[in-house]
């Protein structure tokens, strides 16, 4: 299992998204257990996007979280947003996930 950090930006995000506790929890163990987990996104410097089953809605009808992995540090879950909310990143987001990767890996 590898250390997950949960960003401000994430916290924020989750509390818009209506995501519950359980719901955090669950996305939290799921990540931990698989930092590589997800689809890697092109153009970001190396996040992924990981489907999180919501409320009865599964994975399909869930959440997507944006996940950095980067060792020794562990996964940085740095934000997340509901599957009816968006469809994808935009061209901007993921210039700004390219910027904040490179300070990371810093």
């Amino acid at each position: 299992m590898e250390t997950v950090i949960e960003t401000r930006a994430f916290d924020r995000a989750a509390r818009d998204a209506g995501m519950t506790d359980a719901e955090r929890t669950s996305a939290i163990l799921t990540i931990a257990a698989d930092p590589e987990a997800g689809d890697l996104i092109v153009g970001t410097g190396g996040c992924r996007k990981v489907r999180i089953a919501g409320r009865g809605h599964g994975k399909s009808g869930g959440y997507r979280v944006i996940t950095f992995y980067t060792c020794p540090e562990g996964v940085y879950l740095l934000t997340v947003f509901g599957k009816g909310e968006k469809a994808s990143l935009t061209g901007a987001e993921k210039n700004a996930l390219a910027r904040l990767t490179t300070a990371l890996k810093r």
